[in-house]
């Protein structure tokens, strides 16, 4: 069984959407898809065979006020309005409708990595947890503890994957599959440090302890993800596909020139994959 990982990390994600449109191009299938915040979104689109469709939510869409904004977060609480993102955009009568019924048409198996604020546990969803005009689990795996407030989903207070399972190449394995191909969008020998991630666990450790408590080993869980999949990749088992850099981008850079040169990597990477799965 094949698989792809996709990591997400906020619009640094427009990478992964050149990946997956380049796997569409080439009619490029996985048997199984793991998607972190938002490259569970990225995802969605490619297995709706939407090919264009992510790379307008990040070069068109994420410009808009209604999309992030300070206004947001005075009237909502909220800077990133999810509903926004996976509603009134992506709704079967919305400007730029998901693909629902090819999604759960397609033989893929799908996953989605989310935290369960309360416990600190990881939640995998699935199909299951999808229907039409509810893409809740996109918005629970996408939101970023203090620019967004936690989403519920089946009665799980959820958020942000990437604080959960940033980089679940294991999971891939441990769910069947013989090859992975995982999708990064920091350079692959980028090492992550602890002194953001301190800074963010202070500021919800009164509301939120075990998220706080996750903050503080994000750094680790990521860089030992990251270190796992290199020795798979090492026995053949693993295709790390990653940006060069980050064309100066951070997680929530909005600058037109920068997206689209991180797009173009990501479909020029891809190639990559005809090998790898040859």
């Amino acid at each position: 069984m094949t698989g792809i990982v996709d990591v997400g990390g906020g619009l640094r994600g427009i990478y992964g959407a050149g990946v997956f449109d380049y796997c569409l191009d080439r009619g490029i299938s996985f048997d199984y898809c793991i998607g972190v915040s938002a490259g569970s979104a990225n995802i969605a689109s490619y297995l709706g065979g939407q090919k264009g469709r992510n790379r307008s939510f990040y070069l068109d869409y994420s410009f808009r006020k209604q999309y992030m904004s300070l206004g947001n977060l005075l009237h909502t609480g909220s800077y990133l309005n999810l509903d926004y993102v996976y509603g009134k955009l992506s709704n079967h009568n919305g400007e730029n409708p998901l693909n629902f019924q090819a999604i759960k048409a397609s033989k893929s198996i799908f996953k989605v990595v989310a935290l369960n604020v309360l416990t600190g546990e990881t939640v995998y969803f699935d199909k299951n947890d999808l229907s039409q005009d509810n893409y809740d689990i996109f918005k629970a795996s996408s939101c970023i503890p203090v620019v967004c407030k936690p989403y519920a989903v089946n009665g799980i207070l959820c958020c942000d994957g990437g604080l959960a399972d940033p980089v679940p190449v294991q999971k891939a394995f441990d769910d069947g599959c013989d090859k992975v191909a995982v999708i990064l969008t920091r350079p692959r020998d980028f090492v992550r440090v602890p002194k953001r991630d301190m800074r963010m666990a202070k500021l919800v450790r009164k509301k939120y302890e075990r998220v706080s408590d996750c903050f503080l080993l994000r750094y680790k869980k990521y860089n030992d993800e990251v270190a796992l999949a290199k020795k798979y990749e090492k026995e053949g088992k693993v295709l790390l596909i990653a940006p060069d850099n980050c064309c100066g981008m951070k997680t929530l850079t909005r600058d037109r020139k920068r997206l689209e040169e991180m797009y173009q990597k990501g479909y020029t990477d891809a190639k990559a994959i005809d090998s790898f799965l040859a």
